[in-house]
Formats: C-alpha cells, structure tokens, sequence
C-alpha cells in the first residue's frame, strides 16, 4: 500500500523558510512525477512544484519561482520542498502528490499525502 507522509509545516513570519519532507513508501517511484500542491480556505488545490525522479527536471508555479525550491533524495524515497522568503498568501495545507504523468495537472496524480499546515503571518 502506497503511503505518502509529509512534514516540516508550521507557523512562520513573513519572510521566513520552511522545509517541507514527503516521505514515500510501498513501493518505489522511478516514473514520473512527484508534486507538491497547496489549497487555501475556499480556493481550489493548486500546483505549487513537481520533479521528476529520474532526471533534473523541475517545474514551478509562476507565484513560488525563485523563493522555492523542490528537490528529491532518491535513496530516502523522500521529497523536499524549500520555500523561503515566505508570504501570507502563501498560506495553505500543502500535499505531496506521487507519480503524476503531468507535472502541473492534478488529476494526474495517482497518489495523495494527508497534507501539512503552512501559515505565514504578517
């Protein structure tokens, strides 16, 4: 049974970091994609970052371009997401997704974390 754990949420200033972890187990992905995607209070989930786990291929949303940064480790079966220079509107319940055939498509992903609480006060 696929299992995705994330970690690393929590209460920061603005202009703070976070790291988020989404540690994966079950089975290993060498395929596709591996996203992390946020939903806000009355908003829609949105595409945040994705990588592949095979390659150097990273993709981003247009509003976390250059403050984040995802990352893997493929040996720990583990996903990163460094965000920094953080924003209250970056405030969410961030997901990781795994083997998504589309980086920035949701309903590609086949499998979903429970999610983290990322609030960024002002």
């Amino acid at each position: 049974q696929v299992q995705l754990v994330e970690s690393g949420g929590g209460l920061v200033q603005a202009g703070g970091s976070l790291r988020l972890s989404c540690a994966a187990s079950g089975r290993t992905f060498r395929n596709y994609y591996m996203g992390w995607f946020r939903q806000a209070p009355g908003k829609e989930r949105e595409f945040v970052a994705a990588i592949r786990w095979s390659g150097t291929s990273t993709y981003y949303a247009d509003s976390v371009k250059g403050r984040f940064t995802i990352s893997r480790d493929n040996a720990k079966n583990t996903v990163y997401l460094q965000m920094n220079s953080l924003k209250p509107e970056d405030t969410a319940v961030y997901s990781c997704a795994a083997d998504g055939s589309a980086p920035r498509v949701v309903a590609s992903y086949d499998y979903w974390g429970q999610g983290t609480q990322v609030t960024v006060s002002s």
